[in-house]
């Protein structure tokens, strides 16, 4: 297979997401020595606006990452840009993170911040700049299938896996469409972690990035301040916890503190023994009845495992239907091993039936599944 660099057009104006960290900044070196003409960008995403938020910017964009990403496209001789996105992000992701809360689901912000903020805003940069193409330092490949000779004429935009498996992005890349991917390069998409540190080091003035440290996984609130932020956006609504017999075992103070499969910090410690059942932990949270307002709470893992799970909505990456059924490898979670599984269409629903049954199945979250090393699509469990 072609790399995705010699399908391109040499010389082609790039749009270069510019985070301030190693691998876009990598990306934008390497574009850079292949030939490409570079334009740096870095977007300024909102943050939850309060004074209980331990977060005084958001962590992929400060003033320090924005000053980092500067430098870097100065020392590279390339163009920085600067583009404001505060009102889009808070839109798309934090009143979509907050709503999904309130509904008893589970949100997935980082998956649809991809497509509806982040590569949204490089592509109309790009456009406004007449640029061809944009490129982002995440871990993934595009492929061009039936291409002419090289060209990207008349082939569609496949997305695969990154070489290093360990830091394939693939899952929150998942709703992206033919609309981004064609016009995409994941320049990072053959390499390693390693060697991107190894390029970075040997690159001068980028002795920064050994310090630097991973971002966290919300990043518009610190971890700390997260219960601060759902009491004050959503409330405190006290209900029953209840085991799978309809006992009741505990007082809850809203369903949207807690998420299934959860273990610690249920809030049934001080019940009496007895009303408990004679058989004691751990409880799991294994269902949120948003009708009732009870937490359904099981000590037997299976009464949250499924082996079919409905998906709704779903984007198939080709946009083409697929031809179901179709035996995928399939995963819940970003971080999870993936799993064998059939997909079939009733509907404007997918069904993902599972060949074992899976622990922690959670409304709200993004299911994505595949093909080898080609994602095929994601839909959010519904």
């Amino acid at each position: 297979m072609d790399s995705q660099i010699t399908q391109r057009k040499k010389m082609a104006k790039v749009v270069v997401g510019m985070s301030g960290g190693v691998d876009s900044s990598v990306s934008l070196l390497l574009l850079k020595e292949q030939g490409y003409e570079p334009i740096g960008v870095s977007l300024k995403y909102d943050i939850w606006r309060d004074s209980c938020n331990d977060c005084e910017e958001n962590v992929c964009c400060s003033k320090k990452s924005f000053a980092i990403a500067k430098n870097v496209c100065k020392q590279l001789g390339v163009d920085h840009y600067i583009v404001d996105v505060a009102t889009q992000f808070k839109k798309e992701v934090i009143d979509y993170f907050i709503s999904e809360l309130k509904n008893g689901r589970t949100p997935s912000p980082c998956v649809f911040c991809n497509p509806k903020v982040k590569f949204k805003n490089l592509l109309d940069f790009a456009d406004k700049h007449g640029c061809q193409y944009i490129a982002t330092g995440h871990y993934a490949r595009v492929n061009y299938a039936n291409k002419n000779e090289g060209s990207r004429i008349g082939g569609k935009a496949e997305l695969l896996k990154a070489v290093d498996e360990k830091k394939d992005q693939t899952y929150s890349l998942s709703f992206l469409t033919q609309k981004e991917l064609s016009r995409i390069i994941f320049p990072l998409g053959e390499m390693t972690k390693g060697q991107v540190y190894e390029i970075a080091n040997k690159q001068k003035g980028f002795e920064i990035f050994e310090k630097q440290k991973q971002s966290q996984d919300f990043c518009f609130i610190s971890g700390k301040s997260l219960p601060r932020f759902l009491e004050k956006e959503i409330g405190v609504s006290e209900g029953f916890v209840k085991n799978t017999n309809d006992k009741v075992v505990g007082i809850h103070k809203g369903l949207h503190f807690y998420t299934i499969g959860q273990r610690k910090g249920i809030g049934i410690g001080g019940v009496p023994r007895e009303a408990r059942g004679a058989k004691w932990g751990p409880y799991y949270v294994v269902e949120k009845d948003i009708n009732t307002n009870d937490l359904i709470v099981s000590q037997n893992r299976s009464n949250f495992s499924k082996k079919e799970i409905m998906l709704k909505p779903f984007n198939i990456i080709s946009g083409d239907n697929l031809a179901v059924p179709v035996m995928v490898m399939a995963k819940l979670r970003s971080g999870a091993k993936e799993n064998k599984a059939i997909i079939s269409q009733v509907g404007d629903e997918l069904i993902l039936e599972f060949k074992h049954s899976q622990d922690s199945v959670t409304p709200g979250q993004v299911a994505v599944f595949y093909k080898g090393d080609h994602c095929l699509g994601a839909g959010v469990i519904n």
